[in-house]
């Protein structure tokens, strides 16, 4: 697959196009504008520019506050310390007091590789869900992500936009059309069904095309909104496959995998499911990759675990 840009470069040049004709957009960021690839944004706006420094709970509430009156706020901080150290503003001043705060988490999952589990942000899929009145959003390419920004920006409700570091593959066709709360197909298949969020799509797609070659169709969706949560393709998709597998980089509880799980016990629709995640234990130290590629989230993995759940061998 043909690699573009990081999805954090193409958040930060489409803010510069959104703040041309938007004086109300604002950033906070929490000493993040190099990690966050925001300092061109900085140079070309600095009065659109607030920077707190390290202190994410103080970032939250100026944000909220700042959302309050009217303006349109992008808050930038690692996932880890965002969703952790700001959870209380979070979930009081910014969800519960219902302003329409865009909070960015970057370096998400396990971007930050070997500095280990203290810069993971495994819990925050789980953590968020759990907070009434805020949307979650995890792009897996350039163009979700654009998309993504662009109808952040104008969001009626408080919204969580979750970006990692890697150079991202293209997925999607030209006339793609995205919207908040709505999965992507990016390929149709009836054996085995892959739901993915976020960067390990790619992966899923990845694995995918290995299985094709063995005759397995394979469908993969882009379940890039986490809520408002896609019930009806996820529905679909179980009744007219014949195994499921989700895929996040996050831990497996309170995420993408136990959303779908629940949707279909509610709805009494039983098939060979697997959750593929991060497992409850201490998490291996390396890059994101090898990370990667201990716990099953790439091809190879992603290839095995789906036919296990078929009873198939390898052609």
């Amino acid at each position: 697959m043909e690699l573009g840009r990081p999805n954090l470069e193409e958040f930060a040049s489409t803010l510069i196009d959104l703040a041309q004709t938007d004086r109300d957009l604002l950033i906070v960021t929490g000493d993040s504008r190099g990690s966050g690839k925001l300092w061109p944004f900085a140079k070309a706006y600095p009065q659109q520019v607030v920077e707190v420094g390290i202190a994410e709970q103080n970032l939250v509430g100026i944000a909220a506050g700042l959302a309050s009156t009217g303006k349109r706020v992008f808050a930038v901080s690692p996932a880890c310390f965002l969703t952790a150290r700001g959870l209380e503003q979070i979930k009081n001043d910014v969800a519960y007091s219902d302003n329409p705060v865009k909070l960015v988490g970057i370096s998400a999952g396990v971007s930050y590789g070997a500095l280990g589990s203290t810069h993971h942000s495994l819990h925050d899929y789980a953590v968020l869900r759990a907070i009434n009145n805020l949307d979650i959003v995890a792009p897996a390419d350039n163009f979700e992500t654009r998309e993504a920004i662009k109808a952040a920006a104008t969001h009626p409700r408080p919204i969580y936009l979750r970006f990692g570091k890697k150079p991202m593959p293209h997925l999607h066709a030209p006339d793609t059309t995205f919207n908040i709360g709505k999965a992507l197909t990016i390929q149709d298949g009836n054996d085995v069904t892959f739901i993915a969020i976020g960067e390990p799509v790619g992966r899923a797609l990845a694995a995918a095309q290995r299985l094709e070659a063995d005759g397995v169709r394979c469908r993969v969706i882009s379940m890039h909104t986490l809520r408002p949560f896609d019930t009806e393709t996820v529905l679909h998709a179980a009744r007219n496959t014949s195994a499921l597998v989700t895929v996040e980089e996050h831990s497996v509880y309170g995420g993408l995998g136990e959303a779908c799980a629940a949707t279909l016990m509610e709805h009494g629709i039983q098939l060979p499911f697997r959750i593929v995640g991060i497992p409850d234990e201490y998490t291996v130290t390396g890059s994101q990759f090898e990370i990667f590629d201990h716990y099953g989230i790439n091809e190879t993995g992603l290839a095995q675990t789906a036919r296990q759940l078929l009873q198939v061998e390898p052609a």
